[in-house]
């Protein structure tokens, strides 16, 4: 599926055929050793994510471990649509946003 509208627009259904073709093309990427291309389409992916959760799930100041990072966590100061503000701990302390999919419960 080409993507016409933007994630915030698509219905779940739409969504969940745009997660499936984005996860189809990046499978065929990493097969082919395109790891850039890879990337990039597994943001595209936990993009897409983050808009079939919801925020209001999220809370400012609680911890959230990171997907796929075990044993990181990522401590939220502010919500802004999907994406979830704050820092990681043990990081550089510089603030940056996170699609909300990337974050354990």
């Amino acid at each position: 599926m080409q993507q016409d509208k933007r994630y915030s627009a698509m219905t779940e259904h739409e969504l969940r055929q745009e997660i499936g073709s984005l996860q189809e093309q990046a499978r065929k990427a990493e097969q082919m050793g395109m790891v850039s291309e890879f990337a990039v389409l597994e943001r595209k992916v936990q993009m897409a994510k983050a808009y079939l959760m919801d925020p209001n799930e999220f809370k400012p100041g609680e911890l959230y471990e990171l997907e796929g990072n075990p044993g990181q966590f990522f401590k939220i100061d502010y919500l802004n649509g999907v994406f979830a503000w704050g820092y990681r701990l043990r990081g550089d302390g510089h603030e940056e946003a996170l699609p909300i999919s990337l974050l354990k419960k």
